[in-house]
């Protein structure tokens, strides 16, 4: 296990700019096998105040749990799902590293990319997507256009905290919005249910999508029968259960499915099945970090049928430092291209990363 800090290029905001983050802490798991092949997964919460989950967390619950996965069958995938959850209840963001290093060892035991192992690779790529931290309506837009510069054409746009400008924020988007583009209002939770009503009835008529809007499921279905526009449920979704309830009361047209957050692919698969069955599109995206999240992401991203894939992150492209250069998914004329090589196709530079902080054996 290996720890690193990963500084953002510039400071962050969301939720309406009472978050800040400035540098993501990253754990690296290494998982080697008795066959001579390796796999590595990346735990990186978005700092420690965006959800119940933070870097240390990761550590301290992977060291929980290693007894209980040592001398398991990797490539058993749902062995070692059970054996985590039996071990460590919850804490599913510690979890997720371990999750994915399986599937990178269990797709190079099968010659298969992780795409192809989790049910089958869609070849074309998946449309990038920029995530614009708050500010006012012409910070944000200069922040759109850089990304624009290097093909992006889908835009997380982060509003909430003052509906007024909230309302002028998205309506200024919106009037220097592409024709071509794809652009999301993203709350991250910082309206209350009034607030929320107010915003969205306000520009019902431009017919966007705001993203967890308010902070619980619960708070979504009493807003959801009094207004128009799409929504997109992000934190509120951790679980299938969640899951079955978005679609079973109708509480959304888009879901996020973040890995880290929901546990690793193991979990995720289950949720993106769950969404296809009730005709529910999907952002696919790490919770932050390297290449190797991104990478992740991409891929299971890419196991998506195209109509209801609407965009994954790249972190990487917020960050000063690269952990795999020249390896994995990298921004290709606004899109993130999943490799077809065996496993997510990754090995950092341990020369970076620097001494393992932990060895389990």
């Amino acid at each position: 296990m290996y720890t690193i800090d990963l500084p953002l290029r510039e400071p962050y905001w969301l939720s309406g700019g009472r978050l800040k983050f400035e540098n993501l802490d990253a754990t690296f798991v290494e998982i080697e096998t008795d066959a001579g092949i390796t796999g590595w997964g990346e735990g990186t919460p978005w700092g420690h105040t965006y959800l119940p989950a933070h870097g240390p967390g990761v550590r301290a619950g992977i060291e929980t749990l290693s007894n209980a996965i040592l001398g398991l069958d990797p490539r058993k995938i749902e062995h070692i799902e059970r054996a985590m959850d039996i071990c460590l209840p919850g804490h599913l963001y510690a979890k997720a590293p371990v999750d994915l290093a399986c599937w990178d060892i269990l797709a190079q035991a099968s010659g298969l990319s992780i795409a192809d192992a989790l049910g089958g690779r869609y070849e074309e790529g998946t449309q990038v997507a920029s995530s614009i931290s708050t500010g006012t309506p012409e910070q944000m837009l200069a922040l759109v256009d850089r990304y624009r510069e290097a093909g992006y054409q889908v835009h997380s746009t982060k509003v909430g905290g003052n509906i007024e400008l909230d309302i002028e924020r998205i309506r200024f988007m919106e009037n220097a919005r592409q024709p071509e583009e794809l652009m999301l209002y993203d709350v991250n939770r910082a309206w209350t249910r009034r607030e929320a009503v107010i915003v969205m009835n306000s520009v019902s008529d431009l017919g966007v999508t705001f993203e967890q809007p308010c902070e619980t499921l619960d708070d979504l279905a009493a807003i959801r029968p009094i207004t128009g526009s799409p929504i997109s449920v992000d934190e509120s979704l951790q679980t299938l259960t969640e899951m079955s309830r978005i679609a079973r009361e109708n509480l959304a047209e888009v879901v996020n499915i973040k890995l880290n957050r929901v546990g690793g692919l193991t979990k995720a698969r289950r949720i993106r099945d769950m969404a296809l069955a009730h005709g529910i599109q999907m952002y696919v995206m790490a919770t932050g970090g390297s290449v190797l999240a991104d990478s992740e992401a991409a891929q299971f991203a890419q196991t998506i049928p195209a109509e209801f894939r609407l965009g994954t992150w790249a972190c990487q492209d917020m960050l000063t430092v690269d952990i795999a250069p020249g390896q994995g998914v990298r921004n290709d004329h606004g899109h993130l291209i999943a490799s077809d090589s065996p496993g997510h196709g990754i090995i950092p530079d341990k020369n970076m990363l620097g001494d393992p902080v932990a060895v389990y054996e």
